[in-house]
């Protein structure tokens, strides 16, 4: 497997403005086998005329309607014929080394499942979005590195908990293990609930520090969207993950997390996007026992033990 393909994946909704930088720098890859994937959510601009004009080799799956991130890379994967799966942002811009970096991690670390990216911001390309993700003890995910200038403070850190999703690779044969994005989630947080999913059933994550990403922030969600289903996908997450001897280990602190962002949002009541955090973290709950009992399906596939999953964890 000297060569894999991999198999690009791009979920996109509108934002045509994104797509040249995105494919111009895929087309510069210097790794040879490539197969790129642009899922359509029913985009009304000029994007669907705009790839196939300018960038024919790019493969175009058509939704006609909004099933968000999940969905989308969802029915990429049903398409996609790579050995490796990789999602990636539309506001993105790759560097040209960045497939090959991803392959090269993925055939050094045999028991990796997932490589995650260097992820700088696209205007300010010295500072870190993402190294990474990371969990806390008090159970929130969070971007290892974020808004820090890059240094090279994390480039000899090789297992961690898991990939952003904006620009992740995924082996085939873990993803058909563990299932693909819970489409549930419609969008935010899929990609640590698969992250967890992952660890839970013996796939290691790891960092590419050469696999670097450039990525407009916020350019592809943001605002009202994002509290709700930050805080809905939040409380879901946990209900269906988190194994329960970490809670039983960690609930003061999970809990006394989310009672802070409550107040926060109660305190900001007049913002939307703080009504919106509320509002999901009460839809999480109303949806708990719908959650529970996807949590089984979960656990049974559990490989390792909780000392391992507890060494994960980012200590808040």
């Amino acid at each position: 497997m000297s060569n894999p393909l991999l198999s690009i994946i791009i979920p996109h909704y509108n934002g045509a403005h994104h797509l040249p930088p995105c494919f111009t720098a895929l087309r510069a890859q210097t790794y040879p086998r490539l197969e790129i994937i642009l899922v359509d959510n029913g985009s009304t601009d000029e994007s669907l005329q705009l790839t196939q004009r300018d960038f024919p080799e790019v493969k175009i799956i058509e939704l006609h309607k909004n099933l968000g991130y999940a969905g989308a890379i969802n029915r990429g994967f049903e398409q996609a014929g790579g050995e490796i799966i990789v999602p990636l942002n539309n506001d993105t811009e790759v560097a040209p080394n960045w497939a090959q970096a991803l392959v090269n991690t993925l055939q050094k670390f045999p028991d990796a499942g997932i490589v995650a990216s260097k992820m700088l911001l696209f205007d300010r390309r010295d500072t870190l979005h993402s190294a990474g993700d990371g969990f806390g003890a008090d159970g929130l995910p969070l971007n290892r590195g974020v808004w820090q200038k890059d240094e090279g403070q994390f480039d000899h850190d090789t297992y961690i908990f898991g990939g952003c999703g904006g620009a992740v690779a995924y082996r085939r044969t873990m993803l058909e293990d563990i299932g693909l994005f819970d489409e549930d989630f419609f969008m935010y947080l899929e990609d640590v609930d698969l992250n967890w999913r992952a660890q839970l059933a013996g796939y290691r994550a790891v960092f590419a520090p050469d696999a670097v990403v450039y990525h407009h922030l916020s350019a592809s969600g943001g605002g009202v969207v994002a509290s709700y289903y930050t805080g809905r996908n939040t409380i879901l997450m946990l209900a269906k993950n988190l194994p329960g001897a970490i809670f039983r280990r960690h609930w003061p602190a999970i809990i006394m997390a989310q009672l802070k962002i409550a107040v926060a949002a109660l305190h900001a009541w007049r913002g939307e996007a703080a009504r919106a955090r509320l509002r999901g973290q009460l839809a999480g709950l109303w949806r708990l026992p719908q959650w529970l009992a996807k949590r089984k399906a979960v656990q049974q596939k559990k490989r390792v033990d909780d000392e391992y999953l507890e060494s994960l964890l980012t200590m808040t």
